[in-house]
């Protein structure tokens, strides 16, 4: 069920991508020769006026041919040269690259308005103005550190806290106080999950959180939140461009890392590890999956404009740098950065999955 819905959650995300491409391709006035879902053996595929569509066997990833976006002597100064990406202006060059990461963001705004029109888990910090239409607020857990006492005890994200130490507790402050306060000892805790009520006994640790005693896990005060359409599409609007400022800055650190010389692989996700986080989401619920979705759909938009040969971003650059030198870039030199790039992405790649499969079997 993780592999469908995971396959199901990607085939959403490229088709978005792509679907971003070829609508503005079409606009300006750029031949797309095919728009292809999966790689590898054709399942189906049929012909348009001057596009070839495509759905392949294997359901990780997609690709648009854009005439011209690899440049040649066909697409350069052949018959039908006039309808190729390379001989357009230069913005409306731009403006297709960039189609793919827009739609990608787009895509997102799109989920996060469904989910707070129809009703999300939500929390309380940045929501405040909504206050008279919060309900059943409780606290929630939201990450729980690997091998902590907290995972060893069987707590899981999503779990809400019933009481801790005999007493209920109404803020996360409160849980963190009451944790500390026993130190070394053990601590009831009674929680929810779905429908059913459970309790485990835990030993708090030290070291997890400096100067006091933990059991390894985020929380958040959380509530049920319904906005009323036109709320939910600007608030959507507001915590999309949010995010997209955050994913920025955390790629900015990590590629700055890679050239330090020091990348943590750890912080980043594969496809592996994609698969278990949208089939945990799955688990928890259908809203939980489109939010899951939204984040997948900006990160790959943040990704895809990092000026990287290959990527969106790479290709653009390549377009911004020929308008600063007012001449065209030899197509042997890009094809060939392009190639070299996608080598590389490649290899990063196999490193990031091969992560992702060494913490599954751990």
């Amino acid at each position: 069920m993780t592999v469908l819905v995971f396959i199901i959650v990607l085939a959403a995300l490229i088709l978005a991508h792509e679907l971003g491409h070829f609508l503005v391709a079409r606009a300006c006035g750029v031949r797309v020769d095919k728009f292809a879902l999966g790689f590898g053996p054709r399942i189906v595929s049929w012909k348009g006026k001057e596009t070839e569509y495509a759905l392949n066997l294997i359901p990780f990833g997609g690709y648009v041919k854009i005439f011209g976006e690899d440049p040649n002597e066909e697409n350069t100064s052949g018959p039908d040269s006039s309808k190729s990406l390379v001989n357009k202006p230069r913005s409306k060059q731009i403006l297709v690259l960039a189609s793919g990461v827009l739609a990608n963001f787009i895509f997102a705004w799109l989920l996060y308005a469904g989910v707070f029109a129809s009703g999300v888990t939500a929390s309380v910090d940045g929501f405040e103005k909504y206050a008279d239409l919060f309900h059943n607020q409780r606290v929630m857990i939201t990450y729980v550190l690997p091998d902590s006492p907290a995972e060893k005890a069987g707590l899981k994200e999503g779990d809400v806290f019933v009481s801790v130490g005999g007493k209920v507790r109404q803020s996360v402050a409160d849980i963190q106080n009451t944790i500390n306060s026993v130190a070394s000892h053990t601590i009831s805790v009674e929680y929810a999950r779905g429908s059913g009520l459970k309790s485990v006994e835990i030993i708090p640790a030290s070291g997890l959180v400096t100067g006091k005693y933990a059991i390894g896990i985020a929380m958040d005060n959380v509530v049920d939140l319904k906005l009323p359409f036109f709320n939910a599409v600007s608030e959507s609007l507001r915590y999309t461009l949010t995010l997209i400022k955050e994913t920025f800055v955390s790629l900015y650190g990590f590629v700055a890392d890679i050239f330090r010389g020091a990348p943590n692989f750890s912080e980043v996700t594969g496809p592996v590890g994609i698969a278990g986080i949208v089939g945990n989401a799955a688990q928890l619920g259908f809203t939980y999956l489109l939010m899951v979705t939204a984040l997948i759909s900006i990160n790959l938009g943040v990704v895809n404009l990092i000026p990287f040969p290959a990527l969106d971003g790479g290709r653009i650059l390549v377009v911004a740098i020929e308008g600063a030198v007012r001449r065209r870039i030899p197509a042997k030199v890009i094809n060939a950065v392009n190639l070299a790039g996608f080598a590389l992405l490649m290899v990063l790649m196999v490193i990031v999955t091969w992560q992702d499969i060494a913490r599954l079997i751990k």
